[in-house]
């Protein structure tokens, strides 16, 4: 049974299933998933916890001991089994199609991983874990959505905002969930309940935003100019390698360069998709933003990010460029002003 994250807590009231699986990166919303699961067993009487952590040389036979045995004072338990590799690798595939297929109707088991990738969810632990378990994919909060969720956590506090201060906390703490919620509940340290001024958030917040290198294109492609400027800027101050960087350019426009050539040759929007592996929110994000790109301007910001990448290696750029950092932002807000 496929769950939304949002409806756990709903869920947890009812009866209870005798298998959980939360999986997602995203520590604090994963936490707090994990920490409902236990409250909930705890208050229907699961007074006995153990704990496995999947590591090298973990014993999967003290999986099925913890299932089976019986507690000493007849207690029901609450077995979590983490695994932050998302790679239990061939016994323990095995192991956990097996112990899944038996479960205890004494125990409730939690699974723990982290968020899994196209292939291992194709596995087939996963479809045994997505058929036999309360299954729950905890995704994490993009900027999109980050204003929502900042709102709907100063509810929690019985706090409001308006949308200034709100975009103000969203710029502030973009990519770092766990900094954002210590912002939100320092507000309520600080301040009675009610309407927070801009002017009050201003002055109770840190700038704890953290950018991820691989999100950059998002905020091109999305032609969202102000952010990308200031992701760029913050990716510098963190000290990013700009190799790294350049080859996430590279990479980029080589895709959107192939996706553009495919679909001149008369290709479905769809069926290059699929070959590029595009899904959801990601797709649509790159063919909105092909409607703008033609080969020609492609092939043109590919060249200038080679000459960038000679300037990084101490080479004479060929294109006049003095500074990488500043050439490759004007590269990204030309594709974000398209």
């Amino acid at each position: 049974m496929l769950l939304r994250y949002e409806a756990l807590e709903t869920h947890l009231k009812g009866e209870l299933a005798p298998l959980y699986v939360l999986t997602g990166d995203e520590y604090l919303l994963v936490q707090e998933a994990v920490d409902m699961v236990r409250t909930a067993v705890h208050e229907r009487g699961f007074t006995e916890r153990q704990v496995f952590t999947v590591e090298r040389g973990f014993k999967w036979e003290e999986l099925y001991v913890a299932d089976n045995a019986l507690s000493l004072f007849g207690d029901r338990k609450l077995i979590e089994l983490r695994i932050p590799s998302g790679k239990p690798g061939k016994e323990g595939a095995q192991a956990i199609q097996q112990y899944v297929s038996g479960l205890s109707p004494d125990n409730v088991t939690l699974i723990t991983l982290p968020q899994l990738d196209w292939n291992t969810r194709k596995s087939s632990w996963v479809s045994a874990l997505q058929k036999r378990a309360v299954y729950v994919e905890v995704n994490p909060v993009d900027v999109a959505q980050l204003g929502g969720w900042i709102a709907s956590r100063l509810r929690r506090q019985h706090q409001q905002a308006d949308r200034a201060a709100i975009q103000f906390l969203v710029e502030r703490v973009e990519g770092n969930l766990l900094a954002a919620w210590q912002e939100i509940q320092k507000l309520a340290l600080l301040y009675p309940e009610g309407t927070l001024t801009e002017e009050q958030v201003r002055n109770a917040v840190l700038d704890v935003a953290r950018y991820d290198v691989f999100q950059v294109s998002e905020a091109m492609l999305g032609r969202d100019t102000a952010r990308f400027i200031r992701m760029m800027d913050g990716l510098k101050g963190e000290g990013t390698p700009l190799p790294l960087l350049l080859w996430v350019f590279v990479d980029e426009i080589r895709m959107l360069l192939r996706c553009r050539q495919a679909l001149d040759t008369g290709m479905r929007p769809s069926e290059v998709a699929r070959a590029n592996r595009l899904r959801g929110a990601r797709e649509r994000l790159v063919m909105n933003a092909l409607r703008h790109l033609d080969e020609e301007k492609l092939v043109g910001a590919l060249q200038q990010v080679s000459d960038i990448d000679r300037l990084v290696k101490g080479l004479d750029s060929k294109q006049g460029f003095s500074d990488a950092w500043e050439a490759l932002t004007r590269i990204g807000i030309a594709f974000s002003r398209i």
